[in-house]
């Protein structure tokens, strides 16, 4: 009976995660990973708790899923997030504890921890981006001042990628954090820059 109560909760979890990130990401590729690394674990992680199996190997199973990357496209850390979870409800789901009940409060706080940290609000303002700037620029100084003339925002960190005298180019990694338009009409604005956006990242 136990077992049947964690399946359902495993399946009610996975389905949460999946609707939350399409909404919020809208990546149906990713979604279907995510339901079918959660089915196929709760599957053999099932198979592997009513057999007379070690647990070294359950954990060897649980090593090996753990570094599958998936190469023929490019996941970002939110979607590893989203990745582990998955990976981590099936075998919550799958393998009972002594008590039903802290399965299922790992299950929910694991939701919780995911969903929470995802939230468009959280953090809303820090952002990443990589970008190719018009110009060889070495003055770091000069360069986080151009940056947040560029953004409007407030620079907190930059990592210069490459540095092209040829070209005329400056690649950089930009962390920032965007200005309120109340805060931002008190400063004067710095000239507008032209700048070729590589990759746009995700929410810091």
């Amino acid at each position: 009976m136990d077992q049947l109560v964690l399946i359902g909760a495993d399946v009610a979890g996975i389905s949460l995660l999946t609707w939350t990130y399409f909404r919020r990401h809208r990546r149906r590729d990713l979604v279907v990973a995510f339901l079918g690394v959660n089915v196929g674990v709760l599957a053999v992680a099932s198979t592997l708790g009513s057999a007379t199996i070690g647990a070294g190997l359950g954990l060897g199973l649980f090593g090996v899923l753990s570094i599958i990357r998936l190469r023929s496209t490019e996941i970002d850390q939110r979607e590893v997030a989203y990745y582990f979870a998955a990976l981590a409800l099936g075998i919550l789901g799958a393998l009972p504890g002594p008590v039903l009940w802290h399965s299922l409060a790992f299950m929910a706080l694991l939701l919780l921890a995911v969903l929470v940290a995802d939230h468009p609000r959280v953090m809303r303002r820090h952002q990443r981006q990589e970008l190719v700037l018009d110009g060889a620029v070495l003055d770091r100084v000069a360069l986080v001042a151009r940056l947040e003339g560029m953004l409007g925002a407030r620079v907190h960190q930059v990592a210069v990628q490459r540095v092209d005298l040829v070209n005329d180019t400056t690649w950089v990694d930009v962390r920032y954090e965007t200005v309120p338009p109340a805060r931002r009409r008190g400063h004067v604005q710095a000239p507008r820059e032209t700048a070729r956006t590589s990759t746009t990242g995700a929410a810091s």
